[in-house]
């Protein structure tokens, strides 16, 4: 008996979506980025306005003074769908978590000297709070933004901010041998200690921020801009310079998801800034409004984490952010002053 195997060529009709091939144009094979991120905006057929603001649409470009012809020009360069995103951090949590059980393990940080955990906790801790108001604004960004090139990016930074977090947390428990007393002690620092009032202040007031991209300007561009590089990089290398390396391996996912978020947020602001002269001026105005105030909120927590080099930590930062907004053509809104 004889058996003929014979292959049969399917010829594929369709290369893509007809609302992805409506955006990069005729019917070519697009990424998995691009098929979940065009033609996803919610445009018509809404039931409702919001009873809260009934001169709106459920989505309205109306809900921010920047124009854009296109909105999906805000892209991510990292490309990340809930694919992508979440492979990614699961490989990142996967190492992260290595490192905690390393140094809890081996006790490195709850074996400190009193007065060195005392400082850690006292430096660190209390920023869980602010993560989580950070979560906040980039769910409000999130809920009321244009477009889903930006806004599933500003939802997985939101969960990005939970993270933080929660790894913040692992490090005061990390301090206090799992007792929670960190955690608490972090609590009424920043509720009530000179230190912290002003970022407190600070992030209480982008709370209530209307325009969610002035939002997404103060929060994810200059706040974190200035502030991140403060507590991961000029305190967490003077600190283990001094006591060793358990610092770094505990914040090495702080240190490398800012590097990564921040190439995102430059592309938005970026793209923004260059689709009109409007737009341009109006975030200069927001960069130069919140880089003030931002610049009064971290000066005491300055003072009493790096004490007599407060000016030189603070000095560094600024150089490395003008550096950065020099690169968006934004330098010159910050160095001429214009107010918000």
């Amino acid at each position: 008996m004889q058996v003929d195997i014979k292959t049969t060529t399917v010829t594929q009709l369709r290369q893509t979506f007809s609302h992805t091939a409506r955006a990069i144009g005729g019917d070519k094979p697009a990424s998995r980025y691009q098929e979940a991120t065009y033609g996803m905006q919610p445009l018509v057929n809404f039931h409702y306005r919001p009873l809260w603001q009934p001169e709106m649409e459920l989505y309205d470009v109306r809900r921010t003074a920047v124009v854009m012809r296109d909105w999906y020009a805000l892209k991510d360069p990292r490309q990340y769908y809930y694919g992508s995103y979440t492979i990614t951090r699961s490989r990142q949590q996967e190492a992260m978590e290595k490192n905690l059980e390393f140094v809890e393990k081996r006790g490195l940080l709850r074996d400190l000297p009193e007065p060195l955990r005392a400082k850690l906790i006292h430096t660190l801790v209390p920023l869980r709070h602010l993560e989580w108001g950070a979560n906040t604004n980039n769910c409000y960004i999130t809920a009321y933004g244009f477009g889903v090139a930006i806004t599933q990016a500003t939802m997985f930074h939101a969960m990005d901010r939970l993270g933080l977090a929660q790894y913040l947390s692992r490090i005061g428990l990390s301090l206090d041998g799992n007792s929670g007393e960190a955690l608490a002690e972090g609590k009424q620092l920043w509720m009530h200690d000179d230190t912290w009032q002003g970022l407190r202040r600070l992030v209480e007031n982008l709370m209530v921020c209307e325009d969610w991209f002035e939002l997404h300007v103060a929060q994810n561009l200059v706040l974190d801009g200035l502030l991140q590089p403060l507590v991961f990089q000029q305190f967490e290398r003077r600190f283990s310079s001094q006591h060793g390396p358990a610092l770094s391996l505990v914040t090495e996912f702080m240190n490398n998801w800012f590097e990564e978020t921040s190439r995102w947020v430059d592309a938005t602001i970026k793209t923004a800034t260059a689709e009109s002269a409007a737009n341009s001026a109006l975030i200069h105005g927001w960069v130069s409004h919140w880089r003030e105030a931002v610049r009064v909120a971290i000066a005491p927590y300055a003072d009493a984490v790096f004490i007599e080099d407060a000016a030189d930590a603070l000095a560094a930062v600024d150089a490395q952010f003008d550096s950065r907004i020099a690169k968006l053509g934004l330098k010159a809104a910050v160095d001429t002053g214009i107010a918000a």
